[in-house]
């Protein structure tokens, strides 16, 4: 069982976000659960989501999959699906897998709910 906390933000131009920070391990035991909180998320509540993966302090390939996912269907609905707070050990895998590139990927929760493009943020 994956413990996930669960915020709605408002954006300042009035957009509804979800931030969705699951604690401990992505992984195959665990990332069905993700998986199904992501769909439920962007069916229900909103279109767009930021998971702050800053206490996952360990990711597998399940759980790189579900958040594909999860980006696939904010992508479906015209969403958004931002990430940020990648812990440590978690961005290596990001990083080898070159899912790095595909995901929008944030330092800071400030950041992916304020839309700051990489390029932009200093």
């Amino acid at each position: 069982m994956i413990h996930i906390d669960q915020k709605t933000y408002t954006t300042k131009d009035g957009m509804t976000v979800i931030v969705l920070a699951p604690i401990g391990r992505l992984d195959i035991t665990t990332a069905w659960q993700f998986r199904l909180k992501l769909q439920e998320c962007i069916s229900k509540l909103s279109r767009h989501v930021v998971v702050n993966l800053s206490q996952v302090n360990f990711i597998d390939s399940s759980g790189l999959t579900s958040l594909v996912a999860g980006m696939r269907d904010a992508d479906k609905v015209k969403g958004s699906f931002r990430i940020c707070n990648v812990h440590p050990e978690a961005k290596l895998v990001f990083e080898v897998t070159m899912m790095d590139s595909v995901f929008e990927i944030f330092e800071t929760e400030e950041e992916a709910l304020e839309g700051v493009p990489r390029s932009m943020a200093t």
